[in-house]
Formats: C-alpha cells, sequence, structure tokens
C-alpha cells in the first residue's frame, strides 16, 4: 500500500483535496467515485503535492486543448450519425490526433468501451478531462437512445461556449496592449529620460516649478525603487488571490461586483448566458431540472449567482417555479426570468432558456462593443495625457532657461 494525494469535486462542484492509502491510482479513482466525488488527480504522495505546478507541466499540452474537444465530439457525432457502431467510431477517431497523450485518452475510452462498459463511464474513468456536463448530457443520450443527437447538440453548445469566452477574450486584448506599451514608455521615460534631466538641472542651480519638482521625483522613486515597483504590486496580487480563495471573501467580491453600475449589468448577462445555454441544452436532452440545475450552476464564475442558483434548486424541489425561485436572488437580469416564466407556462422551457441564451449573448455582445469603444479612446487620452504633461514638466524648465540666456 502506498500513500496517494487527490483533487476531486463533490456533489456540489467544489474541489478538495486529501490524501488516501492505496494499491494503485486505479484504486483511488475507483473510491472516490464510489463515494460520489469526480476524481480530478491521483498521484504518490512522493511526487509532490498534487497540483503542484511546474514550468514542464504548465507548457505541457493537454489532451482536448482549446478546439480539440469540439472536434472530438463533432467527428464522434458524424461517426454515429453514419451508422458506425461506437468502438469502430472510436477505433477511427484514434487515428485523427497528432497529440500522443490525446490518443491515449481516446485508446481508454475505447478500451473501455469494448469491455462492455457504456460511453459516459469511460469519458467519467478519465480523471476529470470531460466535465460533469459532457457526462450527465452523453448518460442522459445514452438513456433515450438518442446519443447522436446528443453529441451533435453538445458540439454545437461547446462551440458556442467557446465563441463567447473567445469574444470576450478578444475584447480585452487590444486595451489590455495599449496599457502594456504606453505604460512601458511612461516608466522608460520616468525611469530613464528624466533622471536625466534631473542632473542637469540640479548642476545648473535653476528654480524650478513644483510640477516638475513632482515629476523629477517620480523618476527619481523609479529609477532607485524599481523593484520594490514589482515585488510591492506582486505580493498584493498574491495576498488578494489567497484572500479570494475563502469562500466567503470571494462571495462578497462577487456580490459587490455585480452591484457596480456598467460591469455589475454586463457579468450579469454574460453568467445569464452561460446558465441558460447549459441548462437548456440539459433539458434538451433528458436530463431532470434538479439535476440539470446542479450541473449548470458549475458553470458559473461568479459565486453569488451560484449561491442564487443553489437556492432556486432547494425551491423547485419543494414545488416551486424556476423563474420565481431565481428572482428571489434580485440578481438575475428581469428579461431572462420573463423568459424562464414564459417557458414553465408554455410547457417549453428548454426552449426559451436557449433562446434566453441567444439573448443575452448577443445583448453582451453589444455591450462588450460599446465598451470597447469607449474605454481604448478614454485609456488612451488619460496615458497620452499623463505622457504629455511629463515631457512639458521636464522641458518647460528648458525653455524658460534658453529664453533667459538669449
Amino acid at each position: 500500500m502506498a500513500q496517494y494525494r487527490y483533487k476531486a469535486l463533490n456533489a456540489h462542484g467544489e474541489l478538495f483535496d486529501g490524501q488516501m492509502d492505496a494499491a494503485s491510482e486505479a484504486e483511488v479513482v475507483a473510491r472516490l467515485q464510489d463515494q460520489g466525488h469526480m476524481p480530478m488527480e491521483a498521484r504518490l504522495a512522493s511526487e509532490g503535492v498534487a497540483g503542484a505546478s511546474s514550468w514542464a507541466a504548465l507548457l505541457r499540452r493537454k489532451p482536448f486543448d482549446g478546439g480539440g474537444l469540439v472536434q472530438f465530439t463533432q467527428q464522434l457525432a458524424t461517426l454515429l450519425g453514419a451508422g458506425q457502431p461506437l468502438d469502430r467510431a472510436l477505433s477511427i477517431l484514434l487515428e485523427l490526433p497528432e497529440d500522443e497523450r490525446t490518443r491515449r485518452v481516446v485508446t481508454d475510452i475505447r478500451d473501455i468501451v469494448r469491455g462492455g462498459a457504456p460511453l459516459s463511464t469511460a469519458l467519467e474513468r478519465q480523471h476529470g478531462l470531460f466535465s460533469r456536463l459532457y457526462i450527465n448530457m452523453v448518460r442522459a443520450g445514452e438513456a433515450g437512445g438518442s446519443l447522436h443527437d446528443t453529441l451533435q447538440r453538445l458540439s454545437d453548445y461547446l462551440e458556442r461556449s467557446a465563441e463567447l469566452k473567445g469574444r470576450v477574450i478578444n475584447a480585452l486584448i487590444y486595451p489590455a496592449i495599449l496599457l502594456a506599451v504606453v505604460g512601458g514608455a511612461l516608466l522608460f521615460l520616468l525611469g530613464y529620460v528624466v533622471p536625466q534631466f534631473a542632473l542637469m538641472y540640479e548642476s545648473l542651480d535653476v528654480a524650478l516649478p513644483w510640477f516638475t519638482q513632482w515629476v523629477l521625483t517620480a523618476g527619481l522613486i523609479v529609477r532607485e525603487g524599481w523593484i520594490i515597483m514589482i515585488v510591492v504590486p506582486a505580493v498584493i496580487a498574491l495576498v488578494v488571490e489567497r484572500r479570494l480563495r475563502q469562500p466567503a471573501t470571494r462571495l462578497a467580491m462577487d456580490g459587490w461586483l455585480l452591484q457596480r453600475k456598467g460591469i455589475g449589468p454586463l457579468l450579469a448577462k454574460l453568467e445569464t448566458a452561460r446558465l441558460a445555454r447549459t441548462l437548456g441544452t440539459l433539458l434538451r436532452n433528458g436530463v431532470p431540472l434538479l439535476s440539470g440545475l446542479g450541473i449548470a450552476r458549475n458553470v458559473l464564475s461568479n459565486r453569488a449567482l451560484a449561491a442564487d442558483v443553489d437556492a432556486a434548486s432547494d425551491e423547485v424541489k419543494n414545488g416551486n417555479g424556476l423563474s420565481a425561485s431565481l428572482a428571489r436572488g434580485k440578481r438575475f437580469p428581469r428579461l431572462a426570468l420573463q423568459m424562464i416564466q414564459v417557458g414553465e407556462e408554455s410547457g417549453a422551457l428548454d426552449t426559451m432558456l436557449l433562446k434566453t441564451a441567444d439573448t443575452f449573448e448577443q445583448e453582451s455582445a453589444r455591450a462588450i462593443d460599446r465598451l470597447l469603444s469607449a474605454l481604448v479612446p478614454v485609456i488612451t487620452l488619460v496615458l497620452a495625457s499623463v505622457v504629455g504633461l511629463v515631457i512639458v514638466a521636464v522641458l518647460v524648465p528648458l525653455y524658460d532657461l534658453t529664453n533667459a540666456i538669449g
């Protein structure tokens, strides 16, 4: 028997870790699954803490990275739709990936399926590589005899989710580059150029305006204390990150963000679209509402909204409607709640949830575009003004001195 460290998700989707004496990694995984948990990682304790990062681990490509999972799902759905048996379809897919680790995962899935287990069980044994959403949708498709259609819907869902995430990331790229470039130029001015003028003015022994003295002092601080300027923000970021790991702190922070004008409504729309897309897809594939809520809440990154979904699940369990239950938290957009209510009354909740997702994805895209169109000029104007003030503050005394000599 050896001691293993592991990470797993409990029934509520919360990550936890621990230690276990077992004969092998497979035994650790099996025992965690018997306890109702989803194993994420298991390794010998002698290899270090589970999840400990290294540069190699950061740089190593994981199976199904990027669009790999979408491609795998689409290809499997296509092969099954063409009438191929599941094990034959997996054997065909085994020849497609160029990554060796991905091929090993597909091989393991195929071997488990050939052993008589359903596809959902094979996916569940991949150490957390496939999400609860993915596994439960496949399981529902197997139960309903519509695995091909389920995989096709799952592929569409993954593609739409990746598109929404990519839209947000792409919107932030240009402002980030702008901040980095202009901020770097400002630091160069303060840390290198300004101190040169400070030495010159000191040798000339001339009276300087107050704003020039401030800029020269700032330049000396940047030049002499650049290490502190790097270390202090890094330490602050580390402290904040560790504080945010505490559930109560993260919950309070997420709730506070939702109440802020501008960013709050945008976050609520993004999270609502994600929740509606996930829950609607699950319901359309035959997953019960309560189970779907338990799975869908895990896609929310905002803990305050996730807590509202948890509370709504308890009320739905007691016979209340979904829209009324979600409304009690007063955080989800009213339009979304009204659309969900219409879906409940018409008996087409899954369809209305997917329409809600479409609506809020479009609104989020427009809001991001408006925010970006306003943010970029503001950042440009502010940073350009700061750089201009630094240049003016440094050159004005020199100009005055030249006029006095002339």
